[in-house]
């Protein structure tokens, strides 16, 4: 049996005919990165997001890392955003960049102006482990988990 997916997201404050969602379920990126993207990009206007995420692929922009900063670099980029602390998560800007494609998409197909659509709701949970092992020596184990993630994004579009 398949697990049933909901949104984290109260629909009931907004006007259901503007919205598109998209989420990306059980994704192999780290749930500290994908949160502190999710954490800029609230807000973006959909391009503007894109364009962000395609920086940081580049490795041109850093993302502030506001919760998880603990003897992390300085990057001098990060003063537009009036922070010090940053990082380069190129994975998990990949599948967000493709989750932002995909609620394009949505936005489109429900007949809305992608120009301007604004990100309003991006979240980021944690999933579950997929736990391994590697043996070492005298009986013993080291655990080699891997991690995954659940994002959601949610674009509203802001009628002028």
């Amino acid at each position: 049996m398949s697990p049933s997916w909901g949104y984290s997201f109260e629909e009931e404050k907004y006007d259901s005919e503007l919205l598109a969602k998209a989420a990306g379920r059980d994704l192999r990126i780290k749930p500290k990165h994908a949160r502190e993207i999710c954490d800029v990009i609230k807000g973006m206007y959909l391009e503007e997001a894109k364009a962000f995420l395609e920086k940081v692929i580049k490795m041109e922009q850093s993302v502030p890392f506001r919760r998880h900063k603990k003897k992390l670099a300085h990057r001098k980029d990060l003063k537009q955003f009036n922070w010090y602390a940053g990082r380069y998560p190129r994975k998990a800007a990949a599948r967000i960049y493709e989750i932002l494609s995909q609620v394009e998409a949505n936005a489109e197909y429900r007949g809305l102006d992608v120009d301007l659509c604004r990100i309003i709701h991006a979240a980021a949970q944690r999933g579950r482990k997929i736990k391994r092992y590697i043996e070492r020596a005298y009986g013993r184990s080291s655990p080699y988990f891997k991690h995954l993630t659940h994002v959601e994004i949610v674009v509203y579009e802001i009628l002028s």
